[in-house]
């Protein structure tokens, strides 16, 4: 019985700690591109979904507009800041503040 139960606790930690602990929940601060500044993730995903999920999709995966999950692997921050503001294609310039663009497109650029 002793030998059983060491069994379901080492199995159940070895579960646990694979599970926890990496960081790429997006909910947690983490380095963005401005200058090795901290990229506030529930801020930024606050003003994309009040912004952009409507066209983007809420897990980013794309709806009207283009999927986003990966959208760091071709653009920086700055490319992204600059979308938001300006528009590209379809996409009209977004009235957000300077502030919440640079949140938006430290957060954004994290995706790849």
């Amino acid at each position: 019985m002793k030998k059983w139960l060491m069994t379901m606790l080492f199995g159940a930690a070895l579960v646990l700690g694979a599970c926890g602990g990496g960081g790429d929940g997006g909910n947690e601060e983490s380095t963005g591109s401005n200058g090795g500044g901290k990229v506030d993730a529930n801020a930024a995903e606050k003003i994309f979904d009040s912004n952009c999920a409507n066209c983007h999709g809420a897990d980013l995966s794309g709806n009207v507009g283009p999927d986003l999950t990966s959208v760091g692997s071709d653009h920086s921050a700055d490319d992204i800041k600059k979308i938001i503001h300006e528009g590209k294609g379809q996409m009209p310039p977004q009235d957000v503040s300077d502030e919440d663009a640079q949140t938006l497109a430290d957060w954004l650029a994290q995706k790849n």
